[in-house]
């Protein structure tokens, strides 16, 4: 009977060392395919919580940005201009060689109120005076580029404003340029 205790106790040692691999096991590939598993899990969490937080912001951005009342209103309180169109100007260009070059020119001058558009008709013939003495001396490579456009406009605005004084020029607006 000792003999039988002493198999049944070693046996008894024997299955819970197993059990024991066996569960030691079954950890390690948990670990293994359950770190994977909660790797993935983490990666989908993660990338939901992204999309959340981005969509979140957009809807925000979106329905509370506010000031659209503000803005129209700011656009409806802007005075509104009034623009007086010179005819249409043909001139001769500054040339060194014999060849003849020519500007064509259509111009709008932008005038803050109406009374000021109808001041102008009468100084019509001083205001293309001052252009055409001006243009004429010009050359091709003046008017290159933007640049040379931007500097032949503020230019213009500068002698229409003393041709016109003392109504004043807002702006110089081209309506056509043409070179050849």
């Amino acid at each position: 009977m000792a003999k039988n205790a002493t198999a049944e106790a070693d046996a008894t040692d024997d299955e819970a060392e197993f059990k024991a691999d066996a569960q030691s096991d079954a950890d390690a590939g948990e670990e293994e395919g359950g770190g994977k598993k909660s790797k993935l899990k983490l990666i989908i969490i993660g990338a939901a919580a992204l999309v959340l937080l981005l969509g979140g912001g957009g809807a925000y951005f979106l329905f509370f940005s506010g000031g659209g009342e503000e803005e129209t209103s700011a656009v409806a309180e802007v005075p509104p201009t009034f623009f007086y169109d010179l005819p249409t100007m043909t001139v001769n260009l500054s040339s060194d060689a014999g060849s003849e070059q020519f500007l064509k020119l259509s111009v709008s001058l932008e005038v803050a109120d109406e009374t000021m558009a109808a001041s102008i008709e009468p100084r019509v013939a001083k205001v293309m005076d001052a252009f055409q003495v001006y243009l004429r001396e010009l050359r091709r490579s003046d008017l290159e580029g933007s640049a040379g456009i931007y500097r032949l406009k503020e230019e213009l605005r500068r002698r229409v404003n003393l041709a016109l004084y003392p109504v004043q020029v807002e702006s110089i607006l081209f309506k056509e340029v043409l070179v050849q």
